[in-house]
């Protein structure tokens, strides 16, 4: 069975750093682009970090230069640590392969975890 589980949220300030990680199991990492997304309130669901097999990485303006995504297929593991956090940066985080995984022909999502940056 495909599943995500992304602990590590929490509450953090402005200009602090936070890591996520993101189990995924059901599957095997190595064949995908894996990457994390995000969604604000109020807001659609984004791409954040994108990273293939090989290493390869791309990151949304936003967050380049403060996002490292990394991953560990050895574990089945991916990873985000945000540095410089910004207010903005607040949203429920997902990690999920790229494009979607599907099940039954419909995107599967992990429950996603709440990152929250305030002071």
């Amino acid at each position: 069975q495909v599943q995500f589980v992304e602990p590590g949220g929490g509450l953090v300030q402005p200009g602090g750093s936070l890591r996520l990680s993101c189990a995924a199991s059901g599957f095997t990492l190595d064949y995908y682009v894996i990457a994390w997304f995000r969604q604000a309130p109020g807001k659609e669901r984004e791409l954040v970090a994108a990273i293939t097999n090989g290493g390869s990485t791309n990151y949304a303006d936003s967050v380049k230069g403060r996002f490292t995504i990394s991953r560990d297929n050895s574990k089945n593991m991916v990873y985000l640590q945000k540095s410089s956090l910004k207010p903005e940066d607040t949203a429920v985080y997902y990690c999920n392969t790229n494009p979607i995984i599907k099940i039954r022909g419909m995107d599967y999502w992990g429950k996603g975890t709440l990152g929250t940056v305030s002071s």
